[in-house]
């Protein structure tokens, strides 16, 4: 039975709808799961931007308190190499007014004399040459002088030798040394310094651990006091 036009445009109609309402079932389709995508690729962005920003700032901390524990050693150095150098001047005035006060000794020229004596015959037990030349300041040429017979007295009575000892008139010690004498044997390539300055220096090394234990008490990380 042939249709009509009117039912042919009827079902030509209801045929559209169809596949019309398909279509949009099928974009509905495709949307959400484009949308399903997106979120999930949006997350996994978001995520690893996250993790990027964190591991940024985890190495930002680090670096700065790396930075902190640097700055924090470097003062603490800087503090402790100032408290050394505080101590070392102290330790070095001390030394300095033993100095001064050791040239006070010069002043008084019987206590002087012992002194030259004992500096003399102790260089002389040192060199044990048999010609001996003394130096010493200028201003002391006449005590070292008088103090000379003693002083060779005494060394012959310790070591049973004769030395001839000669008083150097043309060459003498700075003036601003503090006093004692220098002895040279084998036309000077020997010398025993026997100045009061050299003396105290030598003192000095020995005891300067000592002075510091004195005056800082003692320092519980050091092994070693010399």
């Amino acid at each position: 039975m042939a249709l009509s036009d009117a039912d042919v445009q009827k079902q030509i109609k209801h045929m559209m709808a169809f596949i019309e309402q398909e279509a949009n079932e099928k974009a509905e389709e495709i949307d959400a799961k484009a949308e399903e995508e997106f979120n999930i690729e949006k997350g996994r962005l978001v995520q690893q931007q996250r993790l990027k920003i964190m591991e940024y700032y985890e190495k930002k901390e680090k670096q700065v308190e790396l930075q902190k524990k640097i700055q924090s050693s470097n003062m603490l150095n800087q503090a402790r190499l100032k408290v050394l150098k505080v101590r070392e001047d102290h330790v070095s005035n001390v030394l300095d007014e033993c100095r001064r006060r050791l040239g006070e000794v010069t002043k008084d020229p019987a206590r002087y004399g012992e002194i030259l004596t004992a500096l003399i015959t102790q260089g002389l037990l040192q060199l044990m040459e048999a010609k001996v030349l003394i130096r010493g300041r200028q201003a002391d040429a006449q005590v070292i002088q008088n103090v000379l017979p003693a002083a060779v007295e005494l060394y012959k009575s310790k070591c049973g030798r004769d030395v001839v000892v000669t008083l150097d008139t043309e060459n003498f010690l700075p003036a601003d040394t503090t006093g004692g004498v220098d002895l040279l044997a084998q036309s000077g390539r020997i010398k025993v310094a026997n100045t009061l300055e050299s003396r105290l220096e030598l003192i000095a090394q020995q005891l300067v651990p000592e002075i510091r234990n004195a005056l800082f008490g003692r320092n519980m990380n050091r092994k070693f006091n010399d």
